[in-house]
């Protein structure tokens, strides 16, 4: 039998539409559009994030593919992808399933992440700026095509 205090440190699964919604509005240079008939969020114009499934799963833009793999292996349960992401730095979130400070905390980091991406895309010497920010070039060429 689980005892009171070890579930209790567990945070609760399953997030709603409308606080996943309220949750990237709140962030920065984010606005919200239409992507595939269903609401998305933009950063600087671009894609972030969009409902999927009848609003159940959340397509989330990450930095990387390997950042992908570690949620995965973290809550299988919450995150995973589809042959359609397998070459994209993207995971799908199960809205449902996913721990509520866990899904906070994820999409604040790929926010961080992305926009630093596209903040480095956007001077001059793109390359140079991206291996700057510990990135090396050939990363910043593989997120340009």
């Amino acid at each position: 039998m689980k005892s009171k205090s070890s579930s209790s440190r567990r945070s609760p699964r399953g997030i709603t539409v409308a606080a996943a919604r309220r949750l990237l509005l709140e962030l920065p240079e984010i606005a919200e559009g239409r992507s595939y008939g269903m609401p998305s969020f933009l950063l600087q114009g671009r894609f972030f994030a969009r409902f999927r499934d009848e609003d159940s799963v959340l397509v989330l833009q990450l930095a990387t593919i390997a950042e992908r793999e570690v949620l995965m292996e973290l809550d299988p349960r919450a995150f995973f992808f589809t042959d359609h992401y397998r070459n994209y730095p993207a995971v799908l979130i199960r809205l449902a399933d996913v721990p509520r400070s866990l899904f906070a905390v994820v999409v604040k980091e790929a926010w961080d992440q992305v926009s630093a991406i596209r903040a480095t895309r956007s001077r001059a010497g793109g390359a140079k700026a991206g291996a700057r920010s510990g990135m090396s070039a050939r990363s910043v060429r593989r997120r340009r095509r």
